[in-house]
């Protein structure tokens, strides 16, 4: 009876989920139905197998512990008497078989949606860990008991040998899952992608897929994910959402963003997001809301920081370090006077430059490039064009500021009609 070496060792989930259960001294057997694993280690730890043994419909767990591997199958150490009652799925377990193979994963590294073919574990001191995702054509080939054949036939005829394609677990995000608890327990690997990428793997799953995942991130990479995605599949998103998790999500995006999408909802659901919002940012939102999207006003952001001609440059960057996060842009500081005039502008790098005790009147810019409420994107993109600023002022009639428009928003408007 050949035994694995103790060594280290690689195994596929294919050709484990073939071993046969044998109970030691004795003749009963079992047939492997899964492997349960601890999705939460850095590579999965298996714990147990599922099995299902003679007339019982309902599987059982045997823990690994319990099991010694041999080539071909597992050996009980004792009798199968002991394990009776059907399994209980944790909230950290995954089953690899049922949420792996032939289903979609995302690889977080190439920012794409693949299919497995099969999985490769560690076989190390009797423990069994989950350390790469076939992905490959090799490894379905292999799954299907044709991959000899293959390698004979491609090598004679075309001189050609299949490579593996291996995707690290490090790199894996799971999308098959039997609730929404055990996906969240992965996705910190989707909240380290590009909010680009993420949105384009988003728009790639199906609905159900869609939604499970999306709602499974935490508010600031939903929002970022969101700002990125393609407006329909942002307003699908934000109504399969509880209306009080769709209000932090649009909290937690840009002013314009938010309110673009606000836009596009029906009025009742927008209304009862508004409700949910912190009154401040409702107002914001409303005041954005009644501009249309084509002007000024429907394109600007009212988080912006502005300040007051006397405030000196000590007390402009403790309050950076206050609002910072939650403005939506800092590289330009405004300042206006006692009623909301614009008076000047003051850059990030000349705010660095200045000693701690400057007024902002004495390093401000007093000649500002500003846009009207009502301009069109024509207009606007002609201006940011002239003076290669990457954020406008918006003013209205009385040269009160009420807003700023980045260079980010003017070509999302734009860009559809580029081409």
């Amino acid at each position: 009876m050949a035994r694995l070496e103790e060594s280290q060792e690689l195994l596929f989930l294919s050709s484990l989920l073939t071993h046969t259960v044998y109970a030691q001294g004795g003749g009963a057997q079992a047939a492997i139905v899964d492997f349960v694993a601890d999705i939460t280690a850095l590579y999965p730890q298996v714990t147990g197998v599922l099995v299902r043994t003679g007339k019982r419909t309902a599987p059982v767990y045997i823990p690994l512990a319990s099991l010694e591997i041999q080539e071909k199958f597992f050996v009980l150490a004792e009798g199968f008497d002991r394990y009776t009652e059907p399994y209980r799925r944790k909230q950290t377990d995954i089953l690899l078989r049922e949420a792996f193979l032939d289903r979609q994963i995302v690889d977080t590294n190439g920012a794409k949606i693949r299919r497995v073919n099969d999985l490769q574990l560690l076989h190390a001191k009797g423990s069994l860990y989950l350390v790469h995702v076939d992905v490959g054509f090799r490894g379905l080939m292999r799954r299907v008991g044709l991959l000899r054949l293959t390698d004979s036939l491609l090598n004679a005829l075309f001189d050609y040998e299949l490579s593996d394609h291996f995707i690290s677990w490090r790199f894996v995000q799971p999308l098959a899952s039997p609730d929404l608890i055990r996906l969240t327990l992965s996705t910190e690997k989707l909240s380290r992608m590009h909010p680009a990428d993420l949105a384009d793997i988003i728009e790639d799953l199906d609905i159900h897929q869609r939604n499970a995942v999306f709602q499974s991130l935490d508010v600031e990479t939903a929002a970022d994910a969101l700002e990125e995605t393609d407006s329909k599949i942002q307003i699908s998103l934000i109504e399969d959402l509880e209306t009080a998790a769709a209000s932090d999500i649009l909290e937690e995006m840009s002013q314009s963003e938010a309110a673009d999408l606000l836009g596009d909802l029906p009025e009742e659901t927008a209304e009862e997001i508004l409700r949910e919002m912190e009154q401040d940012v409702a107002d914001d939102m409303k005041e954005l809301l009644a501009h249309v999207e084509d002007v000024s006003g429907g394109m600007m952001t009212t988080s912006v920081l502005s300040f007051s001609p006397s405030t000196t440059v000590q007390e402009v960057f403790a309050a950076l370090r206050e609002s910072a996060e939650n403005t939506d842009f800092i590289y330009y500081l405004y300042v206006v006077n006692e009623n909301n005039h614009l008076a000047g502008v003051v850059s990030l790098r000349e705010l660095f430059a200045a000693p701690p005790d400057s007024r902002l009147i004495e390093i401000m810019h007093e000649r500002v490039v500003t846009v009207h409420i009502d301009d069109t994107k024509e207009n606007i993109a002609d201006i940011f064009s002239k003076y290669g600023v990457i954020a406008l002022p918006v003013v209205d009639d009385d040269m009160e500021m009420r807003g700023a428009i980045i260079f980010k928003n003017l070509l999302e408007a734009v860009a559809p009609h580029l081409g």
